[in-house]
C-alpha cells in the first residue's frame, strides 16, 4: 500500500486492511473497523468546514493515521515496529475479548502514534495554534463512544457485566480512556515538539515504554474479577471475523 496523502486515501486503506482481516479471519481487522468508523466521522467533520484550521487537520489526521498503516505493514513484512505495536499485533491471535483486541490498538495508537504526529506536524508551527482544533476531533470522538459501545454489544452479548462490575465495586477494567489517552497525549506532542525532531528518539522510545505496560494491563488486567470476566466474555463471543464486522457495520 502506498501512502496515504489523504483522510479519503486513508479510509481505502483501512477497507483493504480490514478486507483482508475478513478474509484470513484474523481479529487486527477489529480496531481497524473502529479506527475507520472514527476516521469516517473525522472526515465529515473536514468536509463541512467545522474545524479552525480545516487543511492542518487533515494533514495531521493523514500524517496520525500513516503510523498506523506504516506499523501494520512493517508487520506484515516481518519488519521492526514499536513495541506498543508489536504487542497489539502480536496479541490478534490471543483468545482476549472484542473489547480488548480494539483497546490494544487505540492504547498504541492513541497514547504513541498521536504524539509523534502532532509534533511532526507542528514542526517549525506554534503547537498551541492547533489546540482548538485537537479539542474539537476529542468531542467528535466522544459523541460517537455511545455508538460504538451499542455496535460492541451486538457482538459481545454479555459485555454489560464490565459496566455491572464497575458500578458495583472499585474494580476498574484498566486505568485507560479515550480521554485521558488524548490528554496524555498532548501533553506528550508537547514534550516532543519543544524538543525538536533531532532530540526526539529517546523519550518516544521511553512513551512507547509506558504504552506498552499499559498494552499488558489491557491484556492482563491486574484486578482477578475483571479479568474472570473478560475470559467469560470472550467466551460468548463469535469468533467469525467476517460476521463480527458485519454485525458492527449494520445500521
Amino acid at each position: 500500500m502506498r501512502r496515504a496523502t489523504t483522510i479519503q486515501e486513508v479510509i481505502n486503506q483501512l477497507d483493504i486492511i480490514i478486507d483482508n482481516a475478513v478474509e484470513s479471519n484474523s481479529r487486527l481487522g477489529l480496531f481497524a473497523y473502529v479506527y475507520r468508523r472514527t476516521t469516517a466521522e473525522i472526515l465529515k467533520e473536514v468536509q463541512k468546514g467545522s474545524f479552525e484550521n480545516n487543511e492542518l487537520l487533515e494533514q495531521l489526521d493523514v500524517v496520525f493515521a500513516n503510523l498506523y498503516l506504516d506499523a501494520y505493514q512493517q508487520y506484515q513484512n516481518k519488519e521492526p515496529v514499536s513495541k506498543s505495536w508489536l504487542f497489539a499485533f502480536a496479541h490478534s491471535d490471543k483468545s482476549l475479548s472484542i473489547l480488548q483486541h480494539v483497546m490494544l490498538g487505540m492504547n498504541a495508537h492513541i497514547n504513541l502514534d498521536l504524539a509523534i504526529a502532532t509534533s511532526k506536524v507542528m514542526a517549525e508551527k506554534e503547537i498551541q495554534s492547533v489546540r482548538s482544533d485537537f479539542d474539537k476531533v476529542n468531542t467528535i470522538l466522544f459523541s460517537i463512544v455511545n455508538e460504538m459501545q451499542e455496535r460492541l454489544s451486538r457482538v459481545s452479548p454479555i459485555l454489560f457485566l464490565l459496566d455491572w462490575a464497575g458500578k458495583n465495586s472499585d474494580e476498574k477494567i484498566i486505568d485507560f480512556s479515550m480521554r485521558k489517552a488524548r490528554q496524555q497525549s498532548w501533553n506528550n506532542s508537547n514534550l516532543l515538539w519543544g524538543l525538536g525532531p533531532e532530540n526526539q528518539v529517546g523519550s518516544i522510545d521511553l512513551i512507547d515504554k509506558v504504552t506498552l505496560e499499559l498494552s499488558e494491563m489491557i491484556a492482563a488486567p491486574k484486578s482477578r474479577i475483571i479479568g474472570f470476566l473478560l475470559k467469560v466474555i470472550s467466551k460468548f463471543e463469535n469468533n467469525n471475523v467476517g460476521q463480527v464486522i458485519s454485525k458492527l457495520k449494520a445500521d
